[in-house]
């Protein structure tokens, strides 16, 4: 059985970092997006980015937010994902979500709590 299990999250001050883990787990992740989402109280969950297991490329939202700060990896070897969040900020509190997405297949993980203070 496909597990996505985040870890990583906490409770940071604005400007700081955070760096966050999905070990996947389940099945061969070839052919695999790996994404991160994150889903803030009261809004809709939101796309971050994502990495291609195989290859490792890279889309990013084309939001203001992503650009510069966030930054998505992988590493096959130990079947992890990553995102570095850099000079974080209040309004980057949400629930981050890892997922796994291939043609009908979608994964989610359970989430983990991000929350920045001012």
């Amino acid at each position: 059985q496909v597990q996505l299990v985040e870890s990583g999250g906490g409770l940071v001050q604005a400007g700081g970092s955070l760096r966050l883990s999905c070990a996947a787990s389940g099945r061969a992740f070839n052919g695999f997006a790996m994404g991160w989402f994150r889903q803030a109280p009261g809004k809709e969950r939101e796309f971050i980015a994502r990495v291609t297991w195989t290859v490792g490329t890279t889309y990013y939202a084309d939001s203001d937010f992503v650009k510069g700060r966030f930054t998505i990896s992988r590493d096959t070897t130990k079947n992890t994902v990553y995102l570095q969040m850099n000079s974080l900020k209040p309004e980057d509190t949400a629930v981050y979500y890892c997922n796994a997405m291939h043609t009908v297949f979608t994964y989610w993980g359970q989430g983990t709590q991000v929350t920045v203070s001012s």
